[in-house]
């Protein structure tokens, strides 16, 4: 067995509105995951590798819940659109590419990459309609270690006629896709419906077969725009809601965790669904910038019980580090308490938890720098100011602001270092 000690400024959640603090602490790993967290080296300690990072942070690594694979060569473009006129002028187009296995997997080789540079370890991705793009991107996943959920994307209607599925060659699709891919220790199937709008009512209750049959997860977009909802709701007149859909399709049967992104505008009768069946809620602040318009009601949801992790959405949004997110979410809560007197804004340790905890609640013991948890860590460079007296928690916030990947000094995965230079080059020699 190994054991190594980690020194540094520990800093993790405690609770929501808490972070857990410990100037020049220790942190000791055996074979990958945290024996031990304290404020001084014990003597049982004392003999063992010591890697000591000095003043720099200790942090859990993130957890993005909300990205499109496909999206990545996109990002920082068509951003003056609303959302239908985006997926229809660069979204559509760009997907479609992916019936080209080299161009997928060139690709996400180097989103893969760029996930290990950002220091987000624990993802949920959409990916396209091919099967073959969507088969190239798990077996990446598992070659580079990370945990991740992803999944064939399902759409049958109102998609161009160059990129939409037969129903039945959907649903076939998809069940090969979770019988060739079954459960790994890190790399998860997951069913994806793109959004109800694009959807047919057979296509949903087929997969609602499916994650009967095969007791998996979804993840899906809810009530993103107002237009959206509305459009929903005028394709499925039955329903009251656009949750409604998902729940008497049958899609929150399983077991497996139920994402939903965005959730700007959800009736009370969502936030039900939302809680009932554990659903994780996805904020993603540069997208609803970008391409929607609203702000999630973060706070409001979290006080009646829900569950708010955060997501890049690129391509929607433009940046794939979390940790920007966790800025954002903070910068338009504020907007929207300017405007909304009785909302309440988010702080730094609330989106720090959401970036960490929340989203590392559908994984294996990730999320925190405590013990019984996988380290599944980031180092970030010394953000203190010789000149301005700053605290440990003033400099996770200005990482979260300032900083960009080159502030993060290491990178561990189940406390083994990785380097994203050498996880792209592994990626690319793939034979698949």
């Amino acid at each position: 067995m190994s054991t190594v000690v980690y020194k540094g400024n520990i800093i993790s959640s405690e609770s929501y509105d808490r972070l857990s603090v410990i100037p020049n602490g220790y942190v000791t790993v055996e074979d990958g995951m945290i024996t031990d967290v304290c404020d001084h080296l014990k003597e049982e300690y004392k003999g063992l590798e010591l890697r000591d990072y000095k003043d720099r942070l200790i942090i859990p690594a993130f957890s993005d819940l909300h990205m499109h694979a496909p999206q990545y060569t996109q990002r920082g473009i068509g951003m003056d659109c609303l959302l239908i006129e985006w997926l229809n002028r660069y979204t559509f187009p760009q997907e479609s590419n992916y019936s080209d296995k080299e161009y997928a997997k060139s690709v996400y080789a180097k989103l893969i990459s760029d996930f290990v540079a950002q220091g987000s370890f624990q993802l949920s991705l959409f990916t396209t309609i091919h099967y073959d793009a969507c088969d190239i991107l798990y077996k990446m996943l598992k070659e580079a270690g990370l945990y991740a959920y992803t999944g064939l994307v399902n759409m049958d209607m109102n998609s161009p006629d160059y990129y939409v599925d037969d129903t039945d060659v959907s649903l076939e699709k998809t069940e090969k896709f979770i019988i060739e891919h079954p459960d790994s220790e890190k790399v998860k199937p997951i069913l994806t419906p793109r959004f109800a709008p694009t959807c047919s009512k057979r296509l949903m209750e087929g997969l609602g077969e499916l994650a009967k049959k095969y007791d998996i997860g979804v993840q899906t977009h809810l009530v993103e725009s107002r237009e959206e909802a509305a459009w929903a709701k005028e394709l499925y007149p039955e329903f009251g809601s656009d949750g409604l859909i998902y729940e008497r399709c049958g899609l929150l049967q399983g077991n497996g965790p139920k994402i939903f992104a965005h959730v700007i505008f959800p009736s009370e009768e969502e936030e039900r669904i939302l809680k009932e069946y554990d659903c994780i809620s996805v904020h993603c602040p540069d997208a609803t910038s970008n391409i929607t318009a609203g702000i999630m009601p973060a706070s409001d949801l979290i006080n009646k019980g829900l569950k708010i992790a955060l997501g890049s959405d690129v391509g929607g949004g433009h940046f794939l580090g979390i940790y920007r997110q966790i800025a954002r979410a903070v910068q338009i809560s504020k907007m929207k308490e300017f405007y909304e007197k009785d909302y309440r804004r988010i702080v730094l340790a609330n989106a720090f938890y959401m970036a960490t905890v929340t989203g590392g609640s559908i994984f294996d013991r990730v999320g925190k720098i405590e013990k019984g948890y996988r380290f599944n860590a980031l180092i970030i460079d010394d953000m203190l100011d010789k000149e301005y007296k700053t605290s440990i928690e003033d400099a996770l916030e200005r990482f979260c602001y300032i900083g960009d990947e080159r502030n993060i000094f290491e990178r561990y995965i189940d406390g083994n270092s990785v380097d994203p230079g050498e996880v792209y080059q592994r990626l690319l020699k793939m034979e698949i």
